[in-house]
């Protein structure tokens, strides 16, 4: 059975966001801890909180993902701009903790002209400055498209990060499907020969949750422009592929496609049916 989600929106709640995903026959969601352009998060419910946690498990949810808003560049070579990705990034685990035992997304950012090398270093500072032993979410690096002086589009630049984490067992990578795509793996005709690649350099151990996106772009576009299932430069056959591995079908796998509610749900169904 196949962990199929889609983005939802946090502002009707925690539970609603639970119903939601069960209406699309999903057993997973993602949803942003505040808002994606902005800064501040709302007031925590912690009854409503503690509710969805009751129906995760009750109805037998793989885990769910959070993820941290756009907003955020821990690698920007203004201090300013890094300090404000600290504060949301603690504030955000702080919260999730009354979600226990989910997943933290955060793209690493860009290094905005200080070079590769110095970006990793400061993503990794910020890491390292509010993971705590305590904490029970696992924090996700996503696989970038790797446009312009974005870190991550090669899997070696997310290894460093991980290298330079002390508390590496709270860390784990998320794939996206569209991202890695434009980076240039070509993962729509052969997932695994990618896979086997992100094994070598990364370690599957630290796969947690794949992003299922098609893409507007062919591999190796570096454009990270997103397609609905099959009506991408991936195609539905890519999907095929994709969804039938054994690494990716045990994970949780989350839609960020150009889509409403209905939406979602055909392409929940259409993915399982491949």
């Amino acid at each position: 059975m196949l962990h199929i989600g889609s983005h939802l929106s946090s502002s009707a709640g925690f539970l609603a966001m639970g119903e939601t995903a069960l209406s699309m026959a999903a057993d997973t969601f993602q949803f942003f801890t505040r808002n994606p352009r902005g800064s501040r998060a709302k007031e925590l419910d912690v009854s409503d909180a503690a509710a969805l946690a009751s129906l995760l498990q009750e109805k037998g949810f793989a885990p769910v993902v959070a993820h941290a808003p756009y907003t955020i560049n821990p690698c920007s070579k203004d201090a300013h701009t890094r300090e404000f990705a600290h504060m949301t990034m603690e504030d955000d685990l702080h919260r999730l903790e009354y979600l226990p035992g989910n997943y933290y997304n955060f793209h690493p950012g860009s290094h905005t002209g200080q070079g590769t090398e110095t970006g990793i270093a400061l993503i990794a500072e910020t890491l390292n400055a509010i993971l705590t032993p305590e904490q029970h979410t696992v924090v996700l690096l996503e696989t970038m498209a790797g446009k312009g002086t974005e870190v991550g589009g090669r899997f070696e630049e997310l290894r460093e990060i991980l290298d330079r984490v002390s508390l590496s067992d709270r860390m784990g990578v998320c794939l996206d499907t569209c991202h890695v795509s434009d980076a240039g793996y070509d993962i729509a005709a052969d997932p695994d020969k990618v896979l086997t690649e992100f094994d070598r350099v990364i370690g599957l151990s630290r796969l947690k949750a794949v992003h299922v996106n098609d893409s507007m772009n062919p591999v190796g576009a570096r454009k990270d422009r997103h397609a609905k299932i099959g009506e991408g430069h991936l195609g539905l056959e890519g999907f095929r592929r994709i969804v039938r591995h054994p690494v990716i079908r045990q994970l949780p796998l989350i839609l960020e496609t150009p889509n409403e509610l209905p939406g979602y749900a055909a392409e929940i169904a259409l993915l399982r049916s491949l």
